[in-house]
């Protein structure tokens, strides 16, 4: 069980889940007009949604559903620029601090549970702001994902000794004849991801791209007002850079030590997160300060760099420089109203 409001001021809602809980509101969708209306604010990491889905949520008299894959996890602040204490006295937000860094969560697990707190705000009459740089959890709220098998823990293990043994980057290599479109989009680094495709060829037979294509994310589980933030790709980068000095001067490496001690090791798949990786390394003696901090800069604009591909290729994003939002407050106004009845 655990908690799907971490904390919030005013008018609260607070409930109990069970990871992978089904949301009885959602299994009776059947028509467009029935779904529930919720608003999508999405963009690269460091452009400033927090404050953007804080002012609409304020607006609209709502609250704040997070759609980011590492502020999930408690004990994680700094590294994942998590909403401060003072954000989420303003407004209520859920999804952050829901496990613990060595609990598994995926975007099956997220989609369920941000799925769950949007009903219970519907209920409520409260209206759901979603808001995060996390595409594939954004994707998998909205449409949900297909039914993968569950993994065989012999092929995990065998496939995490090598990883160990031979590198993460064998194993991408590895990946691109079984899985090309799989190895194109993941990260030679990302071992939980490239284990997962693999081990999804190795149990099915089959790429996990072709099984995702199955799916076909066609049917949509909300009526969604989606709001991509951008600005000038150099003045974001100058940001990136900026916050990652602030992250260094507020903690970051005692937080990653402090998780250390606590006995999250350095190869969970939380810890494997850009700035956790790097300071970790830092810590063993792998790289010192200067290196360790121009990765986590570059790691981070790539990061970045990505989040804008995956975005800007869907079409019902409408784009905003974030300080012009509050220009759309008429339309998302309009748009939470409920539809005519015929």
């Amino acid at each position: 069980m655990v908690d799907a409001l971490h904390v919030g001021g005013g008018r609260q809602t607070r409930f109990r889940l069970r990871l992978g809980q089904q949301s009885d509101y959602l299994r009776g969708m059947r028509t467009v007009s029935d779904r529930h209306r919720i608003v999508i604010i999405c963009g690269p990491t460091g452009i400033g949604k927090t404050t953007a889905a804080i002012h609409l949520a304020q607006h609209i008299g709502g609250q704040i559903v997070g759609a980011d894959s590492m502020q999930v996890y408690r004990h994680m602040d700094i590294g994942t620029a998590k909403p401060t204490p003072q954000e989420q006295a303003a407004v209520p937000h859920h999804m952050i601090d829901v496990v613990d860094p060595d609990t598994p969560f995926d975007a099956v697990r997220y989609a369920a549970m941000a799925a769950d707190c949007i009903g219970h705000l519907r209920q409520a009459a409260l209206p759901a702001v979603v808001a995060g740089g996390t595409g594939l959890y954004i994707k998998a709220l909205e449409y949900g994902l297909f039914a993968a098998r569950k993994p065989d823990p012999r092929i995990r293990q065998q496939l995490e000794r090598r990883a160990k043994a031979e590198s993460v980057a064998a194993l991408h290599a590895e990946l691109h004849p079984r899985d090309p479109d799989s190895a194109a989009r993941i990260h030679p680094n990302d071992r939980f991801r490239i284990i997962r495709a693999l081990e999804t060829f190795e149990a099915t037979g089959r790429p996990l791209s072709e099984l995702q294509r199955r799916h076909g994310f066609k049917e949509k589980r909300f009526a969604t007002f989606k709001i991509g933030l951008e600005i000038d790709r150099d003045a974001l980068y100058a940001r990136i850079n900026q916050r990652v000095e602030a992250m260094i001067a507020q903690g970051l490496v005692s937080e990653v030590q402090s998780l250390l001690d606590r006995g999250y090791h350095a190869d969970l798949k939380s810890m494997q997160a850009i700035g956790y990786r790097h300071i970790a390394d830092y810590l063993s003696g792998k790289t010192d300060r200067d290196e360790t901090v121009t990765l986590i800069k570059r790691d981070t604009r790539r990061y970045a760099k990505r989040q804008y591909t995956w975005f800007k290729s869907d079409p019902e994003i409408v784009w905003s420089r974030p300080e012009y939002v509050a220009r759309l407050w008429p339309q998302i106004t309009s748009f939470f109203q409920p539809p005519p009845r015929l």
